[in-house]
């Protein structure tokens, strides 16, 4: 596969034609994009200012600075109870991450990996990189089905990803559905990604992190990001906690497609790993606040089922109408001037869902929900 065979990015595609409605004048309500609206910690910024006058803007290891790789294996450690050295990471942006995961483990023609449906945007990303994504079934609660990927394991499978707390369903898996999907790919030696995007956006039940089960990284390809936690979406700043060998394969995609990523960004992700856990607590107050607001303004609008939100910042609401997602928010965006992404995008199980991001502004949110009623009642 090729890119011109790719199409484009669902979410970008709703951001255009938001973005074209609010240069016209227009005001639109978006709960479109999973971005934090609030602004990089100052003390953040300010170490990445720090690390620029300090002359950290130079090449520098693919693997990363040893700083933030130390400040990597404390927080995992400490956050993730998962045990590593310095030698089981890698700096490297989540969404990159994913690609060069599959682009290491895309070693036969034919190779398989297992993704979940509904989920997240990775079928692409695995099919440009050779290999052949198999999506599997969760349960009507969004649960693991065990039972459901065992089936779909086959002699070309090479790994399974999960992605705890979920994007798009707000799920979070729990420690005992994890344990049971540990032993079945122990038993098949195959490679569990870990998408861990929303670990610290955690609401009714604590985050497992399935990296935690092992005694050092064997199977367990962890994937973590700061784009959410500290509201760093643009900073692109991430990284992989894996078997050594594995991490040698990432860094080697590394050095042919990237180089390295600026080292005044990875001192200030050091910085946050190391001592910005109040602000995570913080920004994680105040998405409970906005998910209560918007799964209760939901449950009063008729023609939807709302799933439990457990963790992130979306919503994936179940609607009783006979119209496709992808019609369906086109017509609240043109009527109502009201951004949703349609549910089809995540998955063949998604249609008839669409998901809403409640990480923007609480006033925006209570618009927004009234829109949708109002949508929802003329239907």
């Amino acid at each position: 596969m090729s890119l011109h065979d790719l199409e484009g990015s669902a979410t970008l595609e709703i951001v255009n034609l938001v973005l074209k409605k609010q240069s016209s004048g227009e005001k639109v309500l978006s709960l479109a994009v999973g971005e934090p609206v609030y602004d990089t910690p100052k003390e953040i910024i300010k170490a990445a200012l720090e690390g620029m006058n300090a002359g950290m803007t130079h090449y520098t290891s693919s693997y990363g600075i040893p700083e933030v790789r130390s400040a990597i294996v404390k927080k995992v450690a400490r956050k993730n109870r998962i045990n590593c050295t310095e030698e089981n990471t890698i700096f490297l942006a989540s969404k990159m991450s994913i690609y060069a995961t599959f682009m290491a483990l895309a070693r036969d023609h034919g190779s398989e990996v297992l993704i979940p449906d509904p989920g997240y945007f990775y079928s692409d990303p695995a099919t440009l990189a050779g290999m052949k994504p198999v999506c599997y079934n969760l349960n009507p609660d969004y649960s693991l089905n065990i039972g459901e990927i065992k089936k779909k394991i086959s002699k070309n499978t090479k790994a399974i990803i999960i992605n705890t707390p979920s994007n798009p369903t707000g799920k979070v898996y729990g420690r005992k559905e994890l344990e049971e999907l540990y032993s079945l790919c122990s038993e098949n030696n195959l490679k569990i990604i870990s998408d861990e995007a929303y670990e610290d956006l955690v609401y009714d039940k604590q985050h497992v992190s399935i990296g935690s089960l092992e005694d050092s990284p064997k199977l367990v390809i962890s994937i973590f990001t700061l784009s959410k936690s500290y509201s760093m979406t643009g900073w692109r700043a991430g990284y992989v906690v894996a078997e050594k060998e594995f991490i040698k394969l990432l860094a080697r995609f590394m050095e042919h497609a990237f180089t390295c990523f600026p080292p005044f960004i990875q001192h200030a992700s050091a910085v946050a790993l190391n001592s910005q856990d109040h602000e995570i607590e913080e920004f994680r107050k105040e998405f409970l606040e906005k998910r209560n607001l918007a799964f209760r303004r939901l449950k009063e609008i008729p023609n939807i089922e709302v799933n439990s939100v457990e963790g992130a910042f979306y919503i994936f609401p179940k609607y009783n109408l006979k119209i496709k997602s992808i019609e369906m928010s086109r017509s609240l965006l043109s009527q109502y001037n009201v951004a949703v992404l349609p549910g089809s995008v995540f998955g063949r199980n998604g249609e008839n869902h669409f998901r809403i991001s409640y990480s923007g502004d609480s006033t925006i949110i209570s618009e927004a929900m009234d829109k949708l009623s109002e949508f929802f009642r003329k239907q």
